[in-house]
């Protein structure tokens, strides 16, 4: 598989790099900001689209088209005959359309005139378009597939870009998801509920800090990432490099609340048990869990309950990690950016770190892999694998569940 992320987190930069796997299925000031420029460490939009065509398009999209350019080269899978071309489709969301795109061409209409609103307007604010831009690029004619479950969208993304394989539907997807929403509209709606972390203005770099007893909101960002995922014997066949395998997908929903999850963690006890029972595995075999811990009170402390109650005893063997606490919260881009950190835990057998975690209260009493990367060692040599979670707004949850090669 195959990922390419871009993203800033406060002030420090955050590059991510590619990747590449295959399945049998394998595999309020504070913001995360993707700088734009032609310097070192920024992101020139024009490298991968002309001046023109972004007229036509969301930055969300443009953020897909740039990892799915990389994520394709790095797999060395440029599909150039129709057969090809028919067996390989596109699963790629976002949480949010563009808000300014929608702000700005409101102010248009009110003070101006129907006419001056930009033809492309309607386009520019399409979920779907990102995979839609991705299909027409690379001439992509497999399943064209578009999804937009909040925080839990890039997740679900890459387990339906799975089962499209498993079921025959393509040989390899280029699934993921991208987010575009830094700007004031979103900081104001997020503040409006609470949501975002506010205590650390004037120490950016502390401000996600998942698990931490002074946690309180998550720190907004944007980005793409992007993954290639391809049948296991294809990818065999073409010598294809294999970072990681996809188990097992598994999904839930809370049924009750907009933005809160059940305290008791039914949605997420559901939804990994489905993962890992897709995986046709034991739970006992799992050894790390990225967590969705976006920095929030309520969420944090009700998935780390439900990691103990999936997991029991088994929970002491157990990483859990919270990559946010250095990325940020890339809401629609979050679980496929959370995936990737997954696969190349699998593939590197080192575990990323929960950043900024330097105490924990009582309840918090599992390896939550504190400020420092450790190394993975499954006991005695067993296979590793992994779990990694995105839940979202509406009560929508996703687990994905994966293994080294």
């Amino acid at each position: 598989m195959k990922l390419r992320t871009l993203l800033m987190f406060s002030h420090i930069h955050i590059r991510r790099y590619s990747q590449d796997s295959r399945r049998r299925v394998a595999v309020t000031g504070l913001v995360g900001y993707v700088p734009r420029g032609d310097c070192e460490g920024e992101f020139m939009a024009t490298k991968y689209v002309s001046t023109s065509e972004q007229r036509t398009m969301s930055e969300a999209t443009v953020f897909a088209l740039a990892a799915t350019e990389e994520a394709l080269n790095h797999a060395k899978w440029k599909p150039t005959n129709n057969n090809d071309q028919n067996k390989t489709g596109v699963a790629v969301g976002m949480g949010m359309v563009g808000l300014n795109d929608i702000v700005d061409s409101g102010i248009t209409l009110r003070d101006k005139a129907y006419n001056k609103v930009s033809p492309y307007f309607i386009p520019r604010i399409l979920v779907n378009m990102a995979a839609g831009h991705i299909s027409i690029r690379h001439k992509l004619k497999g399943p064209n597939h578009a999804v937009s479950t909040a925080c839990t969208t890039g997740c679900h993304a890459i387990g339906d870009a799975m089962r499209f394989i498993r079921n025959g539907d393509a040989d390899i997807m280029v699934a993921g998801g991208t987010e575009a929403t830094v700007n004031p509209l979103a900081l104001a709606g997020f503040c409006r509920v609470r949501a975002l972390s506010t205590k650390f203005n004037d120490h950016p770099e502390k401000a996600s800090r998942p698990f931490h007893p002074e946690r309180d909101g998550f720190v907004l960002a944007e980005g793409a990432a992007i993954v290639i995922l391809e049948e296991y014997n294809h990818a065999i066949n073409r010598g294809a490099t294999v970072l990681a395998e996809i188990l097992g997908y598994g999904l839930s929903g809370d049924a009750s609340h907009m933005t809160a999850p059940r305290e008791d963690g039914d949605g997420a006890i559901r939804c990994m048990t489905a993962a890992i029972k897709d995986a046709r595995i034991s739970s006992n075999d799992v050894t790390y869990v990225n967590a969705h811990a976006t920095s929030t009170p309520i969420g944090d402390a009700t998935e780390n309950r439900a990691i103990k109650a999936v997991f029991g005893n088994h929970s002491n063997n157990i990483a859990v990690s919270s990559t946010k606490g250095a990325t940020g919260h890339l809401l629609g881009a979050a679980g496929a950016l959370e995936s990737v950190f997954t696969i190349m835990a699998c593939h590197t057998g080192i575990i990323p770190p929960t950043v900024n975690l330097t105490e924990v209260t009582e309840e918090f009493d599992l390896n939550y892999v504190p400020c420092q990367s450790q190394k993975w060692t499954p006991p005695s040599g067993d296979k590793r694998i992994g779990i990694t979670n995105s839940f979202g707004f509406g009560g929508t949850n996703a687990s994905l569940c994966i293994g080294s090669v």
